[in-house]
């Protein structure tokens, strides 16, 4: 069955599963009602205890819904609007333990999850039911804990209930190591992969998924922030995982990257794990309203909670394969967008394409309410771009932009495949099979292969490029920026837009500084974000982050 969010939950399920939105398929509609089930009988029913796993599930992370996503942390993009947290507290970094972003509350989801596995484990129901439920369940745990993991490094490592009336202050719990942390998740993940089904029905957790997550706990872990020695053990181990992912041949890449991340076609065969949205409510994905230009018709200015830099455009090839940056790419800083490949023009919008049925001009002169903010004062672009990639044009922004269902990517085939590229080139070198992988992501988007006799570190460059774009908007660069500890440098200066101005009857375009682009990053303390006061003062077992 696929998980949906439902917008009808029970007073008795509420309060067993503290709060939030259920995930559930329409047919539980017409079971009995759970305010009418005691404690008991949710766990005698797999239709009910289902419900249960399934609130478990709708704590996967929904960035669709938010007007500040992560990728505005990042210097992928920035807020078009005044007074966002990514552009007021975290851009320079000036968050502290009293106003960190709460990803604690994974503890919640964790919570959730040990009650079903032990309910489960001790109820009389059919054991291939049960088998199949609690690899969902040890899933979505360790999901959890790579949250907490790849936040705060070391955490208190919980597997089952805590209940201070009966265990006192045995509930309060000691950090574990960033190393023990690291080697249950991927442990975990081991142990159930075997349980999983190689393709599972629409939104649930698969071997592959599984697989997934390893592989990539195993990238994050082999990764110069957690691997200053640079051990190749361990990008042999992400190697391998990822490798046994693309061996299984569960999965392939989606002919159309621009329409893969639109609701029509949700759980394609690229897809390996998704939050599932349910659209035509409160609870759709709501990305074209939030994200992307909203009311770019008539004299209205376009919002957008993201607004891509200058960096990460520049990082689009030209049509030819070669970077911009190459002097036989043929790139003109004064006709930027011409000639460039497939991808940029499915996820940026820039001047002189058209939206919605409406060219977006981001000129300065021309009274246009989209040029690119100056003053930083009228909510425009403070780029001179806004969002493209993911949202879909059938949904009219200046209307019920909830209404879309587009499930939000959590891991995809191409990830695996770069992840795999970069693995294996970290740990012997450029070889036959890192070409291939990498060459398969760029076909899709009719680049030509690379070049063939790259170093090591030519590869590096390529691999990075190419992760950053394919996988941008995915709320994917953040991690890669600490893993690789690139933050110090690409988080610690001023991000860029570009200004159009007319000068002696032609359209002149510079590169500027965005206004309010100033970034501050701390590398003594901000690859970890620090543990919040509120646990602290809870736990006083618990110790802090340094230099926090």
């Amino acid at each position: 069955m696929k998980p949906k969010i439902a917008s009808i939950l029970t007073r008795h399920l509420l309060m067993m599963i503290l709060t939030g939105c259920c995930l559930a398929c329409n047919k539980f509609l017409d079971v009995t009602p759970t305010d009418q089930i005691p404690d008991e009988g949710v766990w005698a029913d797999t239709r009910t205890a289902d419900l249960f796993l399934n609130n478990v599930y709708s704590g996967l992370p929904g960035p669709f819904n938010t007007f500040d996503p992560v990728e505005n942390f990042t210097d992928n993009a920035m807020n078009g609007v005044n007074g966002q947290p990514s552009r007021v507290l975290y851009a320079n970094s000036v968050y502290t333990a009293s106003n960190t972003p709460n990803n604690w509350a994974q503890y919640a989801n964790i919570r959730k999850a040990n009650l079903f596995i032990e309910k489960v484990t001790a109820s009389a129901l059919d054991e291939t039911w049960k088998k199949l439920r609690l690899a969902e369940a040890r899933f979505l745990r360790a999901y959890y804990y790579q949250l907490l993991w790849t936040y705060h490094g070391g955490v208190p490592i919980i597997t089952n209930t805590l209940n201070q009336n009966t265990q006192g202050e045995n509930i309060f719990r000691p950090r574990n190591t960033d190393e023990e942390t690291y080697k249950f998740i991927v442990d975990e993940c081991a142990a159930i992969a075997p349980d999983l089904p190689l393709k599972a029905e629409a939104g649930r957790v698969s071997r592959v998924a599984a697989l997934t997550l390893k592989g990539w706990c195993e990238l994050f872990h082999a990764s110069p922030l957690k691997n200053p020695s640079n051990e190749k053990v361990r990008w042999e181990a992400a190697a391998a995982t990822n490798k046994q992912v693309i061996d299984l041949g569960s999965h392939s890449l989606f002919p159309d990257y621009e329409t893969m991340f639109y609701e029509g076609n949700n759980n394609n065969q690229e897809v390996i794990f998704a939050k599932q949205y349910l659209g035509g409510t409160a609870l759709g994905a709501g990305r074209e309203g939030l994200q992307g230009p909203w009311i770019v018709g008539g004299v209205q200015r376009a919002y957008g909670g993201v607004d891509p830099t200058q960096e990460l455009v520049d990082e689009y090839a030209m049509a030819n394969g070669l970077p911009i940056s190459d002097p036989q790419s043929g790139y003109d800083l004064q006709k930027p967008y011409v000639n460039r490949e497939k991808r940029f023009y499915q996820s940026i919008i820039y001047d002189g394409s058209t939206w919605l049925g409406s060219e977006m001009v981001m000129k300065q002169g021309v009274g246009s309410r989209n040029a690119t903010d100056l003053s930083n004062t009228n909510e425009a672009t403070n780029t001179g771009y806004y969002l493209r990639k993911g949202l879909d044009p059938k949904y009219a922004v200046n209307g019920n932009h909830m209404l879309s269902s587009a499930n939000f990517i959590i891991f995809r085939y191409a990830e695996v495949l770069l992840s795999y590229a970069e693995a294996r080139n970290e740990a012997s070198g450029p070889d036959a099979s890192v070409y291939e992988a990498v060459n398969k992501v760029r076909a899709r988007s009719e680049l030509p292969a690379l070049k063939a006799g790259l170093s090591q570190a030519q590869m590096r460059v390529a691999i990075q490029r190419e992760r950053r774009v394919e996988l941008a908007f995915e709320e994917k660069r953040w991690y890669d920026l600490i893993r690789l500890k690139a933050a110090e440098k690409n988080l610690n200066g001023t991000l860029h837009g570009i200004r159009i101005d007319q000068v002696g009857g032609k359209w002149v375009y510079t590169v500027i500084a965005a206004p309010d682009g100033s970034r501050t990053f701390y590398p003594e303390k901000n690859y970890l974000f620090p543990i919040p006061q509120s646990a602290l003062n809870q736990n006083t077992k618990l110790t802090q982050n340094p230099n926090y």
